[in-house]
């Protein structure tokens, strides 16, 4: 049996991370014969509830499962580990503009990513999942300077899905005969959800997405705007935000870093635009197409990208100049 790797899971109180310590502990993200200890930390007033997470961890008597750890302080929190989920953030509320949201998650974030840098190993692979996801992972490592800037990344996987499942639903095939579906840029409505280079599966042949749907005005109009406005229509409708969901996808992605992406096959994560051949500016953190293999994520090159995507990608990229130059502020404060 491999020796236990440990798994830190912020904001562990919460319902996302209800959703998705199970499907970790029970072996879904890092493999059936990988042992697990799993640190769940939380703010202070949260540790009743985590309390009351451990006993059903326990309870579930899973054989992966070695050790739960529940805590408020990041130095237990992030002590030698291998993986790293944030998903406890910030957020938003009623009559809260964007800018006061940004500097409460830049302190959050800044604090996580110092000691990320103070106490974790130097390979960890740090998921961020709170909002505005791609700033605060930019924050992140940015405070974290001793981590390779490609050991962090942002959650757009979720929209990655929500794009695959409505072009599935669209052609009546399961939604693991559509692939290379993109999420370009932010992880917030100005993202752009592009088909253009996305295939069908139909009755074994593949089929470009474009011709499998044969409607250009749903793939330019109403498939993005649903995409885009996804998660406000699920807070609408539960009265709650995505959480199921959410942890489907944040397995998706740990999966795919710790055991690498299909042949053939891409998929969006938000990364470290550097060196980036898409014109993306340099120091954000955006959503690209990337292929993984030995735990180490590539950008696909050589995309073509009409007028239509470029505009799309121009604003997504602007949105996210704004909220670093305006995060990058905060920070030096």
């Amino acid at each position: 049996m491999a020796e236990p790797i440990r798994v830190v899971v912020t904001g562990a109180a919460g319902q996302i991370a209800y959703s998705l310590l199970y499907s970790i502990a029970k072996g879904d993200v890092f493999g059936k014969d990988q042992p697990i200890i799993l640190i769940l930390l939380d703010i202070p007033p949260m540790l009743p509830v985590l309390d009351g997470v451990v006993m059903e961890l326990q309870d579930c008597a899973l054989p992966l499962l070695r050790e739960v750890i529940p805590t408020d302080k990041v130095e237990v929190g992030f002590k030698d580990i291998d993986a790293a989920i944030l998903v406890g953030s910030m957020p938003r509320k009623e009559g809260m503009e964007r800018k006061d949201l940004l500097k409460a998650n830049v302190a959050i974030f800044k604090t996580q990513g110092a000691a990320l840098d103070k106490y974790a190993k130097k390979t960890v692979k740090v998921l961020v999942v709170g909002n505005p996801a791609n700033t605060n992972c930019l924050i992140a490592s940015k405070s974290a300077p001793s981590i390779p800037k490609e050991n962090f990344s942002c959650l757009t996987r979720l929209d990655h899905n929500r794009a695959c499942s409505q072009v599935a639903m669209r052609c009546s095939v399961s939604s693991d005969n559509v692939k290379n579906v993109i999420i370009w840029g932010n992880h917030s409505s100005t993202q752009y959800p592009d088909v253009h280079h996305a295939k069908v599966n139909i009755q074994g042949s593949e089929v470009a997405a474009y011709d499998a749907v044969k409607d250009d005005a749903w793939f330019r109009g109403e498939f993005i705007s649903t995409v885009q406005q996804r998660g406000a229509a699920v807070i609408k409708a539960r009265k709650l935000s995505s959480a199921m969901s959410a942890a489907k996808a944040i397995c998706d992605h740990m999966r795919d870093i710790w055991f690498g992406t299909k042949e053939g096959e891409f998929i969006s994560m938000g990364v470290h635009a550097a060196g980036n051949p898409y014109g993306v500016p340099e120091d954000l953190i955006y959503s690209f197409p990337v292929q993984i293999k030995n735990k180490t994520w590539k950008i696909v090159d050589g995309l073509p990208i009409n007028d239509f995507s470029q505009a799309k990608m121009d604003a997504t990229a602007a949105e996210l100049v704004e909220e670093r130059d305006t995060a990058v502020d905060f920070l030096s404060q």
